[in-house]
């Protein structure tokens, strides 16, 4: 018992204890190493949620402010303007008073008239006494009835040149440009002033040729004009049938209800023709940054998503592209995690974490 309990037993008995105590510990850190290894640190990557890009396909064209119709307001005679009482965009109801021209000239011949129906009234009296009483050969009395009738046209054709003297407005709408002033001197069919039916309103635009096919009279539209700070749905749309010989572009002209008349001819406007960029979305579409795009070995193409924290590969069909971004018509959904940096390093299953 003396020897088991001597002191270099003891000594040899608590080395040991040490040594597997140590050679435990090291396996340990050992394995620890081994499970660090063997989870690599994830990839960093950046992504943006896909969304739906309404207004993708549109195309905007730079459009002018046009008259429904217009009308050009002018004397039937001449003679010097004396006073014209409207204003350039000044609006005016049917009826209202235009312009005047001198008048003298056409009361003298009112008067002239006057003189001449009096008198052919006067000798029809007298003549009618005698051919009452036989004393009047037939064709005297034809003569007679006949000078009447002339002066009566006379007087009336007089009258009617004298209210001619003051032109007044046929229809309601809006004054254009280019009123005469009082002082002018106008002639038969000479404008005085033009007035302009803005109760509906055309917007012109010219579209490039390879983009008419695209545009329909039912294509929807939007009119932005920024001097009112205001938008505008669209209506019909005409289609010019006739290119402009050096710009080779058609007009097409948009009908737009003008509802308290604030759209005025010759206002510059933006036209957004909606879906006439996008074929396979007319109404807009997922899009995502064109470097995002892949193409694998049998040239399908794909982006790279981020689904629980892990990347996977998903097949794409694209559609337009406008800008930097291009659509896809198929194989996103809004909502997807699409990475659009890092993805070179990537592989199917690949941790990854954002920025």
């Amino acid at each position: 018992m003396k020897i088991f309990n001597s002191p270099t037993l003891r000594f040899f008995n608590s080395s040991i204890l040490q040594f597997f105590f140590c050679f435990f510990v090291l396996a340990l850190m050992s394995c620890g190493n081994k499970n660090d290894e063997a989870k690599p640190a994830p990839v960093i990557v950046k992504t943006e949620v896909a969304n739906e890009q309404i207004g993708f396909g549109n195309r905007t064209y730079v459009g002018v402010v046009e008259e429904e119709s217009s009308t050009a307001v002018s004397f039937t005679g001449s003679g010097m303007l004396t006073r014209v009482y409207v204003s350039e965009g000044q609006r005016v109801g049917r009826g209202q008073l235009i312009a005047t021209i001198d008048p003298t000239q056409a009361r003298n011949m009112l008067r002239a008239a006057e003189a001449q129906m009096a008198q052919a009234n006067d000798a029809y009296n007298r003549m009618k006494q005698l051919y009452d009483n036989n004393a009047l050969p037939e064709i005297k009395w034809v003569e007679t009835q006949s000078k009447v009738d002339q002066a009566k046209a006379q007087l009336d054709l007089a009258r009617k040149n004298l209210a001619d003297c003051s032109v007044h407005a046929p229809v309601s709408g809006v004054i254009g440009s280019g009123v005469k002033s009082a002082g002018e001197t106008m002639l038969p069919a000479m404008p005085v002033a033009t007035i302009l039916n803005i109760s509906n309103v055309k917007i012109k635009a010219s579209v490039p040729e390879k983009e008419m096919a695209s545009i329909q009279p039912t294509t929807p539209t939007r009119i932005t004009v920024e001097a009112l700070q205001a938008s505008y749905e669209g209506g019909r749309i005409e289609k010019g049938v006739e290119a402009d010989p050096i710009t080779h572009t058609y007009d097409i002209r948009i009908h737009v209800p003008n509802k308290g008349q604030q759209l005025l001819p010759g206002m510059v406007c933006n036209v957004e023709i909606k879906g006439s960029g996008l074929a396979d979305h007319d109404d807009g579409g997922v899009t995502v940054p064109i470097t995002a795009v892949q193409q694998g070995a049998d040239g399908d193409k794909f982006v790279w998503l981020m689904v629980s924290g892990a990347a996977h590969r998903q097949q794409v069909q694209l559609g337009a592209s406008k800008g930097d971004r291009i659509a896809v018509s198929s194989g996103l959904k809004p909502g997807d995690v699409v990475i659009i940096e890092g993805f070179h390093r990537l592989s199917e299953g690949t941790k990854i974490a954002t920025r």
